[in-house]
């Protein structure tokens, strides 16, 4: 079958790999028919390269129709239309009955301490296939997959892998109050959907980004649009939405950039020398020597009111990150973050979908591409080109 294939830094592929096939008796095979380009798999593409290897397939964010089910699968039938959540958790260990999906025991990674494995995301969290591709397997049949309508269009559904629960969760993590203000920082998928979100909550929504289009986007559903680079200049995001709030600041904040966050050329030039190293001297600088571009954790923390709330939805992976541990505590700040526990939104969310499309996603992608596109796309998507802000790949 085709797959994109990672290659080496910047160096995305098109290749042809072995078919997956039925592994365990609780397996399900899909034919992909929609796949997402997320901003995490720009991670891979730059900045964890040192934990890929060529030939990993990559992809996070795949639906499809079952196309073949192990001996133990009653949940599902041949023919069956799925979205695939992106941890890869069984459903029923100590750390899934709690619903914390992603710490998931089952298929943690305690050789690289960290949790739950991913669909096409690197030795960091099992080197599992990912889901750009025309076929996939999907293990945990009986619980993982989340079986949807055949009544709809793919992109009603497909942001169930991904940005739908991750951006719910944000902005339950972020604790805002009634009648309080959120501030998002970044409109690319996650941050442009949170801010939906919030806005539908009845939030009153700032959202920050340096891109024209993206503006645009949070703007079309009501929230107020704050251009970084014009404001860089009269004292910052902080600055800005201090005026905006009375001088108060934001309730809530949501940090939907993470580490690859502009305005922090040190940790970028020092990401980049890391990844021309060897694997076996850059792996563990990584993990303990890494260091985040932190411009958007700071203004978050800025603009964040006195006793308010700061969600973390962008991903963060350095392990000596200087953080302003006076601020946070000076001012009284709850911090809530980690990776999206998916299974546990996926059918609050699904029931809003089968009734109406509330966030828009219908026509919240902005590029639809046939899978010989990506190397392109994953090109144009780091450069925020072309009004790039959420691709889906048609295998």
């Amino acid at each position: 079958m085709k797959a994109v294939t990672w290659q080496g830094v910047h160096d995305m592929q098109v290749t042809e790999v072995p078919d997956p096939r039925i592994e365990e008796p609780t397996d399900v095979i899909i034919r992909v028919t929609s796949t997402g380009l997320c901003g995490s798999d720009l991670h891979l593409y730059e900045t964890l390269a040192a934990f890929m290897e060529p030939g990993d397939v990559v992809g996070h964010e795949p639906m499809g129709i079952v196309e073949e089910v192990g001996p133990e699968v009653t949940a599902l039938s041949v023919g069956d239309r799925v979205v695939v959540p992106f941890n890869v958790s069984c459903g029923s260990c100590w750390m899934c009955e709690r619903h914390l999906y992603s710490q998931c025991e089952t298929t943690q990674n305690p050789e690289h301490g960290t949790g739950a494995s991913f669909f096409g995301y690197s030795k960091l969290y099992g080197q599992v296939p990912g889901g750009q591709a025309e076929y996939l397997r999907v293990p945990f049949g009986n619980f993982l997959p989340v079986k949807v309508p055949h009544d709809h269009a793919d992109d009603r559904f497909l942001f169930l892998s991904d940005v739908l629960p991750t951006a719910w969760q944000g902005l339950k993590y972020a604790d805002v109050p009634d009648g309080g203000t959120l501030l998002v920082l970044g409109a690319g998928p996650i941050g442009d959907m949170a801010a939906r979100m919030g806005m539908r909550a009845g939030h009153r929504v700032i959202s920050v980004d340096r891109v024209p289009e993206r503006l645009a986007r949070v703007e079309a559903f009501g929230a107020e649009p704050l251009d970084l680079d014009e404001v860089a200049g009269a004292g910052g995001v902080a600055s800005a939405v201090r005026e905006l709030t009375g001088g108060r600041g934001a309730d809530s904040v949501i940090d939907a950039v993470g580490m690859e966050a502009h305005g922090s050329p040190g940790a970028q030039g020092m990401q980049k020398f890391v990844g021309l190293l060897p694997d076996a001297i850059a792996e563990p600088m990584l993990k303990k020597a890494g260091i985040d571009r932190l411009a958007a954790l700071h203004s978050a923390i800025e603009s964040v009111r006195r006793g308010g709330t700061i969600s973390i939805s962008g991903v963060y992976g350095g392990a000596v990150d200087p953080m302003p541990m006076f601020q946070l505590f000076d001012k009284q700040v709850q911090v809530r973050m980690g990776q999206a526990n998916v299974r546990a939104h996926t059918d609050e969310l699904l029931a809003m979908l089968v009734e109406d499309d509330p966030f828009g996603v219908d026509a919240f992608a902005t590029h639809h591409l046939p899978l010989s596109e990506a190397p392109a796309a994953y090109e144009h998507f780091q450069k925020k080109e072309e009004g790039m802000v959420k691709v889906v790949f048609r295998p």
